[in-house]
């Protein structure tokens, strides 16, 4: 299949190489033209716009880092939709906001584009893989037609429903995800100050019920120091935004994010934009004057090792 890939970030890069080892006829495009070095030595062709790349493409991928990005690249007369082809189809992989999304789609349906949301979640390094999670919003027709595109890319795939539904779901894990890092980050700190091995600590957890995805993968970039989870603190904090919005727009409560949200920005503060988001815990850390680490653990997550090639 001929594929237009738009996006070559943390994400987008490895999904996209997962197409090209797969054997598909790949056209990528980023604004940092570097990101698509590997993949052009894997045979994918660079293209210079948004437009040159979905030109000739039966199948439009996005990854974009925000909301504000795919505004810019999908609508508009420069943009994905106006220059892909009727009777193609365009996948959107971002984390994005639903209204925005179903907004888009509908632009889309009317120029006779098929449309699917296919935000994924589970860890950035399982992306590099190929068994990352895949939550897709949209058509069942449509969704059947593309899942052997999808699962070249991610391992389990779950429809979630229509077009939005996939975008809520992925930014509630997003917020499990990042209430769960700060309480494992809590729960390691009393260990330590009551004078337990941290080593053991993680290990009691991870066979408890207290037990998170969270603590079992990103817990031991903090116990090494590394922190390094291949997520930045302003895409954190992109995701907590989006689940705030979210609760404001249906009136529900979420103190437990709230509170957490808070300690994140404190850390973008402290760390800047770029530092990993797992570094939210360094703000318990350099509070108390106790780095949490223990030996024998991972400075990257298995998967990771490829982020590099």
């Amino acid at each position: 299949m001929r594929i237009a890939f738009i996006g070559l970030g943390n994400v987008g890069q490895p999904l996209a190489m997962n197409l090209a080892r797969a054997g598909h006829t790949l056209t990528v495009t980023d604004l940092d033209q570097q990101r698509g070095r590997p993949l052009v030595d894997a045979g994918a062709r660079f293209a210079f716009s948004v437009a040159e790349a979905v030109q000739d493409c039966e199948l439009a991928i996005t990854s974009l880092p925000n909301p504000q990005t795919v505004e810019k690249v999908v609508p508009g007369p420069d943009g994905l939709l106006a220059n892909l082809r009727k009777g193609c189809a365009w996948i959107e992989m971002s984390t994005t906001d639903a209204a925005a999304m179903l907004q888009l789609a509908r632009q889309a349906e009317e120029l006779g584009i098929d449309v699917l949301e296919a935000p994924i979640t589970g860890g950035a390094n399982r992306v590099w893989t190929g068994d990352i999670s895949i939550l897709v919003g949209g058509d069942p027709g449509v969704f059947e037609r593309y899942r052997p595109v999808l699962e070249i890319m991610g391992g389990d795939i779950e429809l979630m429903g229509p077009i939005g539904q996939a975008s809520v779901v992925k930014v509630i894990t997003n917020m499990l995800a990042f209430v769960h890092l700060w309480a494992s980050g809590e729960a390691l700190m009393l260990a330590k100050r009551a004078g337990v091995d941290l080593d053991r600590a993680f290990h009691g957890i991870r066979i408890s019920s207290g037990n998170s995805f969270a603590h079992e993968t990103e817990a031991q970039l903090v116990l090494n120091g590394s922190y390094n989870v291949g997520f930045t603190m302003d895409l954190a904090l992109k995701d907590i935004g989006l689940a705030l919005d979210l609760a404001r727009e249906t009136e529900t409560p979420l103190e437990m994010l709230t509170l957490v949200s808070d300690k994140f920005e404190q850390a973008r503060a402290a760390f800047g934009d770029k530092a990993w988001s797992t570094q939210a815990v360094k703000v318990l850390e350099d509070r108390l004057g106790e780095p949490l680490r223990a030996r024998g653990f991972p400075s990257v997550l298995p998967g990771m090792e490829q982020a590099g090639d």
